[in-house]
């Protein structure tokens, strides 16, 4: 399962949905807060993945995190892809 693909084209779907358009290439080094998406954007990603992956690493961490940009955003999901359910 290619996880960092699997994000960026449900990012891009988002983005398209809310009519929000990047100013430059999404890249890891991004700031998730220059993504465009507000804090609704981000519950209704994360509920997406979890839907496609089978799993919500933010719900399976013993510590809240809160991702910078998006590589560390991808990181938290690639660090957990041991709970995805198979689909």
């Amino acid at each position: 399962m290619d996880i960092r693909r699997i994000i960026s084209e449900t990012l891009d779907e988002i983005l398209a949905e809310n009519g929000i358009a990047l100013t430059g290439p999404l890249t890891g080094e991004m700031p998730l807060l220059k993504t465009g998406l507000d804090s609704l954007g981000f519950a209704v990603l994360v509920i997406r993945l979890e839907d496609k992956l089978g799993y919500d690493p933010f719900v399976l961490m013993a510590e809240a995190v809160y991702p910078r940009t998006v590589d560390e955003f991808m990181a938290i999901y690639e660090a957990n892809q041991d709970h995805a359910v198979a689909t």
